[in-house]
Formats: C-alpha cells, sequence, structure tokens
C-alpha cells in the first residue's frame, strides 16, 4: 500500500476534481445511506449525522478540494520570492511531502476522514488511512467514492485493522513521510514527522454575569453533544458561585430532559456509546465520582435493560482532584464546578492539566472575555458559543493535546515541505 506519491502540478493535482462525483447533491436510497452509515457505525442520532456532519464533510472537501465556483485550495498554494544578501536569487518551492499515513478515531469517522484526507489531496500527497475497528462503514465508503471519481485509488488506500497490529505497523513504517494521528494514544507515536491531536478535559466558564438559562442550555450541549463523545466536550464546568445552585438545579432539569434512545427515531438526542467498552468505563467513571464524594444529581445508570444506553449525568461539588474532573470519560457525564473569582479559575484550576485542546466562555462582560481568551492555555475558546467548527477555522491544542493544526489555512503545512532554492546573479539590472 506505501508508494511514492506522484508530484501533481497544481491544475492536475487530486483535490481539485472530488467535487467532480464524490461531494455533488445525491437524492434517493444514495443520499440516505451516505448519511445512515454514521448512525449504524457510531450510535449517534440520524439527525445529527444528516443535518449537521455530513454537510460538514462537503463543506470541507470543497473548501480544500474546490466547487463548481471555486478551485478551493489546490491552485493557491503559493510560493515565494525572498530578499538575500549578495547577488543571489533566492526562491522557495512548496512540495507534497509524499506518502502520508493517517489514523482517525471512532467519534466522528466521516468528519475526521475529511479533515485529514482532504488537505492532504489537495497539497498532492498520497495517503495511507486507517480507521478503528469500532467504525469503518463510512470511511471505507467516502474511500469507495473517491476511487470511482477522478481522485484516482493510486492517491489513497483506506482500511481498518486493528491497532496494535496494523497501526503500529503503519506508524513505524519507514516509507512513510509524515505520520498523521488523532487518538487519545497519540502520544505514544510522536516524532519529527508527526502530528497528532489527543483529548483535552477542556473548561466550560460560565461567568457571575451570565444569563443562567442560556448557560445553562450551552453547557449542556457542550458535554453532551455526541453522547459526550467529543474530544473537546466542556467536561468541567466551572460556575460562579453567585449562581452555582441556580445553575445546578437548572442543569439537572435539562439533563432529566434529554431523549435518548434508538439513534434513527426522530427527536432522540443521544444514542449509546460506541461499544460495550465504552459503556462500562463510563459507568466505572460514575462510581468513581460517587466515591470521591461529588452528589450525583440526575442518571448514572444504565438506561432501558436492552442495548449499551447510559441516562445524562450531572454531579455538582465536583472538586479538582476528583477522577471525574482530572480524566477523560468521553461520555453523557457532566461535571459541575464551583469558582470564586476570575484569577483562581484561569491560573489555579483550568489551565492545571496537562492538555489544552479547547474551552469556553460564557460571559456578558467583553473584558472578562478578552481576559480568559489570552489566559487560557488552550488552542481554541468559543465565546458565548461551542463546537463551531468551520472548514476554515484552525482547530488543535496546546501541550499534550497534539501538535500542529487541523483545517483552514494553518493546516495545510502538515502536508508540504518547503524547498530553498538560490541561484547567482550575474550584472542584475536591480537587487
Amino acid at each position: 500500500m506505501i508508494g511514492q506519491s506522484d508530484r501533481f502540478g497544481p491544475k492536475s493535482k487530486v483535490g481539485l476534481h472530488v467535487k467532480d462525483y464524490t461531494w455533488v447533491p445525491v437524492s434517493g436510497s444514495f443520499d440516505k445511506l451516505r448519511k445512515a452509515l454514521e448512525s449504524w457505525d457510531n450510535g449517534k442520532p440520524y439527525e445529527q449525522a444528516a443535518k449537521q456532519e455530513v454537510p460538514m464533510v462537503a463543506r470541507l472537501m470543497w473548501y480544500y478540494g474546490g466547487s463548481e465556483n471555486s478551485s478551493g485550495w489546490v491552485d493557491k498554494i503559493h510560493c515565494l520570492t525572498v530578499p538575500a544578501d549578495g547577488l543571489h536569487q533566492v526562491q522557495t518551492l512548496h512540495e507534497p511531502i509524499g506518502v502520508v499515513g493517517q489514523i482517525i478515531p471512532w467519534n466522528f469517522p466521516l468528519l475526521m476522514f475529511a479533515w485529514k484526507a482532504g488537505p492532504a489531496l489537495a497539497c498532492g500527497n498520497t495517503i495511507v488511512l486507517k480507521t478503528t475497528e469500532q467504525t469503518t462503514l463510512s470511511a471505507l465508503f467516502v474511500s469507495n467514492l473517491l476511487h470511482e471519481s477522478r481522485a484516482s485509488s493510486r492517491c489513497s488506500k483506506c482500511g481498518f485493522w486493528f491497532g496494535p497490529t496494523a497501526g503500529a505497523r503503519l506508524a513505524s513504517h519507514m516509507d512513510l513521510d509524515k505520520w498523521k494521528n488523532c487518538t487519545s494514544i497519540g502520544c505514544k507515536e510522536q516524532s519529527e514527522a508527526s502530528d497528532f491531536r489527543a483529548w483535552g478535559e477542556s473548561p466550560f466558564i460560565v461567568c457571575e454575569d451570565a444569563d443562567v438559562d442560556k448557560a445553562v442550555e450551552l453547557a449542556h450541549f457542550a458535554l453532551f453533544f455526541n453522547q459526550g463523545q467529543c474530544c473537546a466536550s466542556g467536561s468541567r464546568t466551572f460556575v460562579h458561585e453567585s449562581i452555582y445552585d441556580e445553575f445546578v438545579k437548572k442543569a439537572k432539569a435539562r439533563a432529566l430532559k434529554r431523549t435518548v434512545g434508538d439513534p434513527f427515531k426522530a427527536g432522540i438526542e443521544q444514542g449509546p456509546p460506541i461499544d460495550s467498552d465504552q459503556f462500562e468505563k463510563i459507568l466505572g467513571y460514575i462510581r468513581a465520582g460517587v466515591e470521591n464524594g461529588a452528589t450525583l444529581d440526575a442518571g448514572g445508570e444504565r438506561f432501558g435493560n436492552k442495548g449499551f444506553f447510559i441516562k445524562p449525568t450531572v454531579f455538582s461539588n465536583v472538586e479538582d482532584d476528583m477522577v471525574i474532573a482530572q480524566e477523560e470519560i468521553l461520555g453523557p457525564v457532566q461535571s459541575i464546578l464551583k469558582f470564586k473569582d476570575i484569577d483562581e479559575v484561569i491560573r489555579r484550576r483550568a489551565n492545571a492539566t496537562n492538555y489544552g485542546l479547547a474551552a469556553g466562555v460564557f460571559t456578558q462582560n467583553i473584558d472578562t472575555a478578552n481576559t480568559l481568551t489570552r489566559e487560557l492555555t488552550v488552542g481554541t475558546v468559543w465565546v458565548n458559543c461551542f463546537d463551531v467548527f468551520d472548514a476554515g477555522i484552525p482547530f488543535g491544542g496546546y501541550k499534550m493535546s497534539g501538535h500542529g493544526r487541523e483545517k483552514g489555512i494553518y493546516c495545510l503545512r502538515n502536508f508540504l515541505q518547503v524547498k530553498a532554492v538560490v541561484t547567482p546573479l550575474k550584472n542584475p539590472a536591480w537587487l
């Protein structure tokens, strides 16, 4: 599967042709199939996949590969002329790296396929992509579409195998020119030729001037979206002490209203976790929260007697040293912590972790918002919103939450080599 990549010219790069077949609007059973695959694969609500995620995939591929009215980034990767001392002409060339190995996680398999494949192909690289063994359908489906379109099979390979065998082999293969990882164990395969994005215990900070009803709804979305299986979920909800009790009461009421069940039924907000292992892991964290002394306000147990559904769970009186505040749960478990002032929540608490992927801030005070956005050591800060993922917005973390950035112009740096070309000038008319 590993092979030399083609050195495409700007007008023949594979990304330019992805639009011709793969992402055009379709109707009927084909359209329903591609939207249903994410729910079959992952357990997420069908309405979420169909109305939010599939359109985001198309938007990202158009952003890099082009649409009917734009060529995306494939003909905009410009080189530079560099001033230098002496009689020399200096230019830079931006070239494809070559063969890029990629691993995607199970929480957003189709989106992560687009995040990885879109910019890599637009830059003229060959990709070898591995899905997780839990979620294979949608990535393989889209990979097949790429092969059927003018994006030929020599440019992309997609497979699914177990991590300790195929994943380890792919990560260590000497013919890979670039390694791009997006998993909770990304730090195990770090190297100078790698970019990875790991999980993070993201803080969601609700200030004393917040509209409590709006803050409760946004904090609920920040944690429970996608069954709580988001790398950037607002898993540590910090609430100012002056509104804490009201917030907890309303957060509990909102969790009890959350609809759980068959992800293909209309109106369902929450499906099951990815598999039985994650189901047991989440219940284990809930038990740990109770044992550590946190107050269980809602949920905390299995939903129904079939499948791996878990009731939306809310903990209050959570302390920073508790397991549920320190470790990534990746499940429908909200931990609500109390704080007194901004300096305390930033320096001693929100930033006191090895991770720094994202954060949420809810305030009506622009000075407070500016202070928090600059002090928080994270890659993304959402102010009075959460989980806004446009194709042009860079995404990545500080500290152990990753190297490099996904999406936007910054992502292109991951997939290009920069070559300096220096030639002498003889009797130049000007310098």
